[in-house]
């Protein structure tokens, strides 16, 4: 069997930039070029991709759906319109999604033209009766409004008698 020269005093050419370099200074890259050492280039480590399994589909502690508590909602500002001699109050809630005979309590509001605001946020709420998407009323016990107007104030919201933490 033959044996192969050391290659002491050879040159090779490399394959990337066509230069002649010594023999023993030339490496082999990944894809089979014969380079110098100083051409080098590993292999990147996006070329080989990593087999990963199928994504697991169920939850170790999975809990089911559930639908979210009522909360209070902020009205925009001075969303209750008062008439004189009325005790009816027309609340303006944009897209409120209530039906007639539901009970919203206010909070935070303020009162004026003859309601006051201990009336507005009582802690039992009030029936109301929708007239539209954005409005719906309710009759405000023991004040009747002294001039026409619109009050309530910048903070107040409407929503459930009690509200859940």
């Amino acid at each position: 069997m033959s044996t192969f020269a050391k290659g002491r005093y050879a040159q090779a050419i490399s394959d990337r930039s066509g230069q002649a370099f010594p023999y023993r200074e030339m490496l082999k890259e990944w894809n089979g070029s014969f380079v110098h050492k100083s051409e080098y280039e590993k292999k990147h480590p996006q070329l080989e991709r990593k087999a990963h399994g199928a994504d697991p589909q169920g939850l170790q502690n999975a809990r089911p759906a559930r639908t979210e508590p009522a909360v209070a909602r902020i009205l925009n500002l001075n969303p209750l319109t008062v008439t004189t001699g009325s005790s009816t109050i027309v609340v303006f809630e944009e897209a409120h999604g209530r039906s007639s005979g539901d009970i919203v309590r206010f909070r935070d509001g303020e009162g004026n033209f003859g309601i006051q605001s201990q009336n507005i946020n009582r802690d039992v709420g009030y029936t109301i009766t929708v007239t539209n998407a954005d409005n719906y009323t309710f009759n405000v016990v023991s004040d009747t409004g002294n001039a026409d107007g619109r009050t309530g104030g910048g903070s107040i919201s409407a929503g459930p008698v009690v509200l859940t933490p």
